[in-house]
């Protein structure tokens, strides 16, 4: 018989992805792999519980922009479309 693993710490991150200040927060949550992640909505009461209880780490720069690029891929695909210049001149918009 084989005993499953006794207190496994695995880090929970977050990423805001709505304005941080508003009555209710949008974020994403993961637990050990930042790339699988929910999207959730919570009062901000809430949202600064759930923090504390899920002793969260907010995610990198880094693990936000593979996210960032990973739903790229999957939203527009990997090979140049008829498309592909009007979504440059929107991102391109969205960072201005």
């Amino acid at each position: 018989m084989t005993q499953a693993p006794q207190n496994i710490q695995l880090t929970k991150f977050i990423r805001i992805t709505g304005d941080r200040n508003a009555a209710f927060v949008e974020f994403d949550f993961a637990i050990h792999d930042p790339t699988l992640f929910v999207e959730l909505v919570l009062p901000q009461q809430a949202f600064q519980h759930f923090c504390e209880i899920n002793q969260v780490v907010e995610m990198t720069e880094e693990q936000q922009a593979w996210n960032d690029a990973q739903e790229d891929k999957w939203r527009y695909g990997t090979e140049p479309t008829v498309l592909s210049p009007a979504r440059q001149h929107l991102d391109q918009e969205d960072q201005s």
